[in-house]
């Protein structure tokens, strides 16, 4: 079970009292981030909610928002602090005397000012509203899941297709190696008799420089190896623990540009270099694929 970073998800909860609306999204991050927006009243419900999102999410940069719609006429009021008013008042003139600068403070600016005007709710037990909050909470954060773990399959499908032409052109470089050797030893012979003209070739000499070729142009270890990395990816993406693979996609792939490095660092034929040129840009796309991962 796959799942993207990225997600959204939105729903609501309703009684009597008043209407909770709770929108979730996400984007890609190293690990768990969390933003909550929310009415202050809600604050002390803030560990819990933190709780119930990593049940859903363990990576990735999440942002949270709460609104609530009050149904009853007296279920909030508007107050207007007086006194931080005019303490905001005294300084504003203070700082235009002191520096020189005029005093242009009006009625709608001071109103604006932090705290000048709260919504002061009714004396009721906060607790009351969790049950409430809850339920959305859970509606907006499974719509979120389930998004993800859509993205998450698609993208999984992709690496999927990647990883099978992968393995063609691994076993591509591997049935095109040996050959690369031969045409080298029917080269370096025929270019030592043009030398010689009509003298023999030394087989023995001939002989320990192809052996020496061959060992610098063996890929068989890398080969073997990507082919292992190949499984190992395929495995985490078919996995059914639900835990998430992005981290350790991740590491695999830099272990198979590794490996592709080093084989086309060994290249001296054009069909295999291009061949492990085509690796390393399967792969860097799969690298791509993999930072969306959870």
């Amino acid at each position: 079970m796959v799942r993207s970073m990225t997600g959204f998800g939105r729903a609501e909860a309703a009684n009597e009292q008043r209407r909770i609306v709770v929108e979730i999204k996400s984007v890609n991050h190293r690990y768990l981030d969390l933003s909550m927006k929310m009415p202050k009243r809600f604050n002390l419900f803030e560990s819990r909610i933190r709780s119930l999102i990593k049940q859903y999410a363990s990576r990735g940069k999440v942002d949270l928002y709460v609104s609530t719609e009050e149904f009853a006429d007296d279920a909030a009021k508007l107050h207007y602090h007086a006194a931080l008013a005019e303490e905001y008042t005294t300084y504003v003139r203070q700082i235009s005397e002191t520096c020189g600068l005029p005093f242009d403070l009006t009625a709608s600016r001071l109103a604006s000012m932090p705290d000048v005007f709260t919504m002061e709710h009714p004396d009721e037990d906060e607790e009351a509203s969790w049950p409430l909050l809850e339920e959305a909470l859970h509606s907006a954060c499974t719509a979120f899941a389930e998004q993800r773990l859509r993205e998450g399959g698609m993208l999984a499908e992709d690496i999927l297709g990647k990883l099978s032409g992968m393995e063609e052109k691994v076993a591509f470089i591997e049935a095109r190696s040996p050959e690369t050797v031969a045409e080298y030893e029917e080269k370096l012979a025929a270019r030592i008799r043009e030398l010689l003209e009509n003298t023999s070739v030394d087989e023995s000499r001939l002989m320990t420089e192809v052996a020496i070729f061959a060992d610098k142009v063996c890929v068989d270890e890398e080969m073997v190896r990507l082919r292992s990395h190949i499984r190992a990816v395929r495995e985490a993406l078919t996995s059914k623990t639900g835990e998430g693979v992005g981290r350790r996609l991740d590491f695999l792939a830099q272990e198979m540009n590794r490996e592709a490095n080093t084989t086309l660092s060994k290249c001296s034929h054009l069909e295999v270099s291009a061949a492990a040129i085509d690796l390393k840009t399967e792969i860097e796309k799969i690298r791509e694929q993999v930072q969306n991962l959870e």
